[in-house]
């Protein structure tokens, strides 16, 4: 007999041999019809797997995200069986699991695939699903493995398997279709209802751009007809919301292939929306005891070896700077926190001194390879809005707390209300990853677990998601499409105080190691403004619109009169714009909507007579006649509501 832990805590006995779905049965048929996926001591198994020893076991259904993982990962082979059936020349290569669906690598030996070919996959791909084919799992030896792969001429999985340990290598089955896998599997084939492959894109043989380039298929399945109905409906709205789409009709960013790739260009109305931005954060931090630095661009290759960036992101890194002096060699800036080091380390401090917050929107970069940029979420050169901390032991925990409160403020009046945070820590299995003294690692984990315990936030804890320096609390954010985003973070470091020697004085006189926080409420400012963009619709807060009204005359009888309100309109502060052209009032409406301009303010003869504006808002609703001061007063109103004080 073993003993069976369930996530209630209960505990039952069964005899060894059980499986996953027999306990299921054990508990209610309705959630052995649902049970899909399983894990057994955290470990992923199948549903059919015998359990032999005592131990924890936790039933996912689709519900759950690991069950969905499941399911999507099962259907990834039943879309590489479809496309070895109808191209059987195609090498399979890697098929995992994503967020949202699942991809698989294929090599199709030069055949050309488009979305025209899509509906014929998806078509094999429900026959074989029909057929409930069970997912079996197999162990075998490695030299099996490499005879199978090299009798069918497949050198990608070769590879893969020439790297894996013996005894450690299995198999799926199901049908007529073999995988390798490490597993985690639905039941069988018949769970799954409705398919879609979404989209087809390139790519390099694991990320290396001297390997071959594979096409890679994206898929999404459902256990339901209607929920792929509804998944496909928000993927036309995210298509609306693209913020390549709306940077363009907005006119915020562009990008220009003679700059060259990853390196936004920000237009007038784009600038102005990120010192918007700037400014909103730069005022909560000076509340909160920040100072403002500026670091260059560029450092000396020797601070980066010295802050272990070099080795970390060397190889993603743009080439070394030459300089007319021999052996010379500069970086463009990867990450600010070694010349925040050093400005810290410009003079000594007390223990009276500290914390020093020391904050900047720092410009950095990094060479993403041209397949993955996208937009403003994936670019070569990005802004931060760093700051670091420098804090005695004692002051960690309320400081790293106090971030927490401004991260919150920066959420709260952007309207990211939906998020769960990730208390992202070492993956023990792999020490080589991470830089620092276990002791240093296991006090900084500690101390943002508390940090999350005590400011009550939802919070999960994920192994190996830690930066290579130090653990850290990612934010995770919904968007109004359900997407979930990483977007502000805090980090615990006391390794680089170590690496660059950093020191105060403490109240016995001896010098003291201070520890480091790292946090970006926005993370950077591109990719946060893309998330904004996608999440609004562009339909921004109205604190942070380019033109949060304009001014629409019925004809050129009024352009003085439509003036006079532009200049009290700025008199109040409200950002506004003049359209006198000879068009219709239909099209300039039209035209505003199409702009997000939230307030449309129509003057005409009556208007004009009584010195007020007809006021209507984005989406149609009218307002009314109203003055310009009641105008104000609406606009500050709505403002407040949104944008309220950062209390420290």
């Amino acid at each position: 007999m073993i003993e069976i832990t369930l996530p209630d805590g209960s505990i039952k006995s069964f005899e060894s041999g059980i499986t996953p779905m027999d306990v299921a049965k054990s508990i209610s048929e309705g959630l052995a019809r649902n049970v899909i996926s399983a894990s057994f001591n955290t470990e992923t198994v199948e549903t059919t797997t015998p359990l032999t020893s005592n131990g924890s076991l936790t039933l996912f259904t689709w519900k759950n995200e690991e069950g969905k993982q499941a399911f999507w990962h099962s259907t990834s082979h039943i879309m590489a069986q479809a496309v070895k059936e109808m191209y059987p020349d195609a090498k399979l290569t890697i098929g995992p699991s994503i967020e949202r669906g699942f991809y698989y690598d294929i090599d199709f030996n030069g055949t050309s695939i488009s979305d025209k070919d899509f509906p014929a996959i998806e078509k094999r791909m429900l026959d074989i699903a029909r057929g409930k084919h069970e997912y079996k799992m197999r162990s075998t030896t490695k030299a099996e493995a490499l005879e199978y792969y090299k009798s069918i001429d497949n050198e990608y999985k070769v590879e893969l398997i020439e790297n894996l340990e013996d005894g450690t290598i299995t198999f799926c089955d199901h049908d007529t279709f073999t995988d390798l896998c490490r597993g985690g599997h639905i039941p069988n084939t018949g769970i799954v209802k409705a398919v879609k492959i979404l989209n087809v894109a390139g790519a390099y043989w694991r990320g290396d751009e001297n390997n071959t380039q594979l096409t890679r298929l994206y898929g999404i399945s459902f256990p339901k007809q209607k929920e792929l109905k509804e998944y496909l409906e928000l993927l036309e709205e995210a298509k609306k919301r693209d913020h390549r789409k709306l940077g363009k009709e907005l006119e915020l960013f562009t990008f220009s292939q003679r700059v060259g790739q990853g390196l936004p260009l920000w237009l007038p109305k784009g600038a102005a929306l990120r010192e918007r931005l700037e400014n909103f954060l730069k005022k909560a931090q000076k509340k909160a005891g920040y100072e403002m630095v500026v670091s260059p661009h560029i450092g000396q290759k020797e601070l980066y070896v010295t802050s272990g960036h070099y080795a970390k992101y060397g190889e993603d890194s743009f080439q070394p700077i030459k300089t007319p002096k021999e052996d010379e060699e500069f970086l463009l800036k990867p990450m600010n926190c070694p010349h925040h080091c050093e400005i810290y380390n410009s003079k000594p401090f007390s223990y009276k001194e500290l914390p020093k917050r020391y904050a900047e929107f720092g410009t950095v970069y990094r060479y993403e390879q041209s397949g993955e940029l996208h937009g403003l979420t994936r670019v070569r050169g990005f802004t931060q809005d760093d700051a670091h901390i420098f804090c005695t032991p004692d002051q960690l925990d309320q400081e790293f707390k106090n971030v927490i409160d401004l991260v919150l403020y920066v959420f709260g009046s952007l309207g990211f209300e939906n998020f769960t945070a990730q208390v992202s820590v070492r993956d023990l299995d792999k020490p080589e990853k991470y830089i620092g003294s276990v002791e240093n690692w296991e006090k900084a984990e500690n101390a943002i677990i508390n940090a999350a315990k005590e400011k009550g936030l939802d919070y999960v804890v994920e192994s190996g998601e830690a930066a290579f320096y130090g653990p850290k609390l990612d934010f995770m954010v919904r968007d109004a499409l359900g997407r979930s985003w990483q977007l502000g973070t805090i980090q615990v470091d006391y390794n680089l105080p170590e690496r660059f020697d950093l020191s105060y004085k403490g109240s016995d006189d001896k010098l003291h190691r201070p520890v480091m926080i790292h946090r970006a409420p926005f993370g950077s400012m591109e990719r946060f403004i893309a998330i904004l963009l996608e999440h609004t619709g562009g339909n921004f807060p109205l604190w942070l619109m380019p033109e949060q009204a304009i001014v629409l005359s019925i004809s050129e009888k009024y352009e003085k009169y439509a003036q006079k309100v532009l200049n009290l309109l700025e008199n109040h502060e409200i950002r506004a714009l003049v359209d006198n052209r000879n068009e219709t009032m239909g099209k300039k409406i039209r035209e505003a909507e199409m702009n997000k301009i939230p307030y449309m303010l129509i003057v005409g003869e009556q208007e004009a007579e009584n010195g007020t504006i007809s006021v209507r808002k984005h989406g149609g609703e009218d307002i009314g006649s109203i003055s310009v001061e009641e105008f104000s007063a609406i606009v500050n109103s709505e403002i407040r509501s949104t944008l309220k004080e950062f209390n420290v």
